[in-house]
């Protein structure tokens, strides 16, 4: 049985498509609502880590190093699922979120930035 989750894992892992510098954008949405809390960076072992731990796991850009969402806030991410885009280059995890999302302190990283497009007219061809 271990075996059986170890290959499928090493299976998901070998699926992903990092850029150049080994990294995967990961779209975070909350898993009922839908709603898109924040966008990180994975590289394989956080994408591992994700998928192994239930908790989600980022590669920090800056920091060079991993971090969980919560660890210091509290403010946690639970995987509920993960899931591909169709290129394999980015991941969509729906998580159960707990607290803020965004480092500012807000539920989501996109509140409140609307660049004030609310409608786009379709070509006519």
């Amino acid at each position: 049985m271990a075996d059986e989750l170890n290959a499928k894992l090493t299976n998901q892992l070998d699926a992903a498509v990092f850029n150049d510098a080994g990294l995967l954008p990961a779209v975070i949405q909350q898993w009922d609502t839908h709603e898109v809390l924040m966008l990180g960076w994975m590289n394989r072992e956080a994408l591992r880590r994700t998928l192994t731990e239930g908790r989600v796991t980022f590669w920090s850009r800056s920091r060079q190093e991993f971090w969980r969402k919560g660890d210091t806030s509290g403010h946690a991410q639970y995987v509920h699922s993960a899931a591909f885009d169709c290129d394999n280059d980015t991941l969509l995890v729906q998580v159960d979120q707990v607290g803020a999302a965004c480092h500012t302190g807000s539920h989501t990283c996109f509140d409140g930035r609307d660049l004030g497009v609310t409608t786009m007219e379709r070509p006519t061809e």
